[in-house]
């Protein structure tokens, strides 16, 4: 069968095998007028003040948003803010993107992501969690963790967060309290956030809000200095807006993760031979330090010792900013990359994803199917895949005759389990 896959900006169409099981998310329908929608989110919101009526004209307002790496669709949701304050000079507010430890927005992206009209109405900036300058210390959490936040956030009068819901490997889901920490927080309480214990919890996983040691650190930071106004939408595989969830950061986010979990959660029958995945295509799949997200969702669902078979496009190459190149070429083995994180003295920013990889590769074997060098992938211990339909033939001969395979187009977007282990 023929099979079309995220992958870049463009898709990937593959041939896999007749009785590949496709696993995609409930697709959620559009909103047939996203901005009056916006609207009446915003004017009527959850557990909040109305957006307009919450704001004065006198005061500094700081809108927080994702970056590249993410799909919020910042064109739209942006100047619908602004346009809700426009009885606040443009000069008193400043949209300010979320980079985590991830690097700095070139110009071109950012017109890309906000609109060039935007851009010349008001002032964007990017966080940057390696700038001390840019940080101010808050006190520490119950954990023990340093708390930093970005300096212009915290010394705004009104403080609005933005976002979008979806899956995520460590925190349960995206959004909500963690557009503030980690996407504005200084790098050593990013470090701490993504520590080797806590990545390691098997509570800090898909789908899970309770008990959950990342998304508990991510509330606790965010209780220190909480938006006073959060606007999370929840997407479609067209990156049509389905459902906006505004007002009070953690109410309107535990009802809007609700929402994504009935969209995103799928049950399968089994655990299988052969898993295809992508990592969602652009812009979540531009470089390997984010492709744990789609490796991760296979792995639940690939038999021990068998085979994931990714797609992603890798346009930012592993990439060559930051640390993660580093870490997965520091040792020869995933086992002993793993000890190596897990040592009580190691701890080293991107050395989460490292992590995860490590833990899936002593699970199943990885083939990678990207836009770089097969030296580049090898690096990296993944096998590649130059040829992704027949990589996949390849691992189903090797497995057996009842071989069987599963895919998922969307990647990370979808959450598959199987059915006997059902999420709370």
């Amino acid at each position: 069968m023929n099979v079309r896959v995220t992958y870049g900006r463009s898709g990937l169409d593959l041939e896999l095998p007749d009785e590949t099981l496709v696993i995609e998310p409930t697709e959620g329908i559009a909103l047939a007028d996203e901005a009056a929608a916006f609207r009446s989110a915003v004017r009527s919101p959850i557990a909040a003040p109305a957006l307009r009526e919450l704001v004065g004209s006198h005061e500094r307002v700081v809108i927080v948003t994702s970056d590249i790496t993410r799909a919020t669709p910042n064109e739209r949701l942006i100047p619908w803010i602004l346009d809700e304050l426009s009885h606040v000079p443009a000069g008193q507010i400043t949209v300010l993107i979320g980079t985590g430890s991830h690097r700095a927005t070139t110009r071109d992206e950012m017109e890309r992501m906000f609109g060039k009209a935007t851009l010349e109405r008001v002032r964007i900036i990017d966080h940057d969690a390696h700038d001390m300058s840019h940080v101010l210390h808050l006190g520490t959490t119950s954990r023990d963790a340093d708390v930093y936040l970005n300096r212009e956030y915290l010394q705004a009068d009104k403080r609005i967060c933005v976002g979008f819901i979806e899956p995520h490997l460590y925190a349960g889901f995206s959004g909500g309290p963690k557009g503030i920490m980690p996407g504005i927080a200084g790098i050593e309480t990013v470090k701490f956030f993504h520590n080797a214990k806590m990545v390691g919890d098997p509570r800090s996983t898909w789908l899970n809000l309770d008990g959950n040691p990342i998304q508990d650190m991510s509330r606790e930071v965010v209780a220190m200095a909480p938006p006073h106004f959060l606007v999370n939408v929840t997407l479609n595989s067209s990156n049509a807006i389905t459902g906006f969830f505004c007002g009070d950061y953690l109410q309107a986010h535990l009802i809007g993760a609700a929402a994504c979990k009935r969209q995103s959660a799928q049950p399968v029958p089994h655990r299988f031979d052969v898993v295809v995945t992508t990592n969602g295509g652009y812009p979540l799949d531009q470089n390997l330090y984010q492709c744990i997200k789609g490796l991760s969702a296979a792995a639940p669902i690939v038999k021990p010792g068998g085979t994931i078979v990714m797609c992603a496009e890798l346009s930012d190459g592993l990439p060559d900013h930051g640390n993660f190149k580093d870490i997965v070429r520091a040792r020869s083995t995933p086992r002993e990359l793993l000890a190596m994180i897990e040592s009580p003295d190691y701890s080293v920013y991107d050395q989460w994803a490292a992590q995860s990889q490590a833990m899936i590769l002593l699970h199943a074997q990885v083939r990678f199917h990207s836009s770089l060098p097969d030296d580049v992938i090898r690096s990296a211990m993944l096998v590649p895949a130059r040829d992704p339909s027949a990589d996949v033939r390849e691992a189903m001969k090797a497995a057996g005759p009842n071989a069987t395979c599963a895919v998922l187009p969307h990647g990370p977007y979808v959450v598959p389990y199987v059915s006997e282990a059902v999420p709370a």
